[in-house]
């Protein structure tokens, strides 16, 4: 049976000489309840959820590229400087310079053109029989195919009663006139033997007025001399020994004397663009003048029975 409790009394007593106040007491202000913070992330996240997740891979390329371009802006390496009108101005200095430099270096038109005619170079030496007496002469010519033909002007050899052709390695041989063209001063010979190596000269083309060519021959007994000069004019025409015409010729300025007729009329490139056929000359000396004609290599070639390369 359970046990029944008064509950304690409540001292109701006054202390003497106090004063009883019926006044009701002052209500206390209540402290505002905290921030409900659970359901404030609530709603952040079901907004983050409602995001597309295509927005969220738009958003992390954007970061990504930027990272990038930050970095290469940091590591990149620094720019060319600036010119400036002196840079510019010595870099042009520098450029001609070295451009005069080359040019200083580089062979003469006259060694290149020498350098590739003097394997072809055949000096030519005649004996026949003047007024009973025997007399020699001398000339230059070209090896102009593989077989040793020689190309020549055709009065170094009229009239020989022996032709000797000397090769540039040494080589001599006896040789026969094997074609003529009177008309225009041109034959070819045939040797008896030839060199161990026959190097053919190179055939070029037609020649401007002005262009610089050189004249290869022996002029005055003077073996394998060069002599430069320009084109002076083309197509001329003159007379020789005979009261015969050339016509068609080149006219040149290169020094051309006895032994240059029948050699080569050069480019600065070595190639052959005519043969030395004769000079203008006032005197009866048969000197040079300033004034030579060779025969274009078109028109030789031609007259020898080959074709111009």
């Amino acid at each position: 049976m359970a046990r029944v409790t008064a509950p304690p009394a409540v001292d109701t007593a006054v202390a003497p000489g106090a004063r009883l106040s019926l006044r009701a007491p002052e209500p206390q202000p209540e402290e505002p309840p905290p921030p409900y913070r659970g359901r404030r992330w609530q709603t952040v996240r079901a907004r983050l959820a409602a995001v597309p997740r295509r927005a969220w891979w738009v958003l992390v390329a954007a970061v990504v590229a930027v990272g990038v371009v930050i970095a290469y802006a940091v590591s990149r390496p620094p720019g060319p400087p600036v010119l400036t009108q002196r840079d510019v101005d010595t870099s042009v200095q520098r450029g001609i310079a070295r451009q005069a430099e080359a040019a200083a270096a580089a062979p003469a038109d006259g060694t290149v053109a020498h350098s590739v005619i003097e394997p072809s170079l055949v000096l030519i030496e005649t004996r026949d029989v003047v007024g009973g007496r025997q007399a020699e002469g001398s000339g230059a010519g070209v090896v102009v195919n593989a077989d040793g033909t020689v190309l020549t002007a055709l009065h170094v050899v009229s009239g020989s009663s022996a032709i000797t052709v000397t090769f540039a390695d040494g080589t001599t041989s006896p040789a026969t006139v094997a074609t003529r063209s009177p008309q225009n001063d041109i034959a070819t010979l045939t040797p008896a033997r030839l060199p161990q190596t026959v190097v053919p000269a190179v055939i070029g083309g037609s020649v401007p007025v002005g262009a610089p060519v050189f004249a290869v021959g022996h002029p005055l007994g003077l073996t394998d001399s060069l002599s430069a000069g320009v084109v002076s004019a083309l197509d001329r025409t003159v007379r020789v020994d005979g009261n015969r015409r050339l016509e068609h010729l080149i006219q040149i300025d290169a020094a051309v004397n006895p032994g240059n007729s029948g050699g080569p009329l050069l480019n600065k490139a070595g190639q052959v663009v005519g043969i030395v056929t004769g000079l203008a000359n006032p005197t009866d000396q048969s000197l040079f003048v300033g004034i030579g004609f060779a025969v274009p290599i078109a028109t030789a070639a031609g007259a020898a029975g080959s074709p111009p390369r």
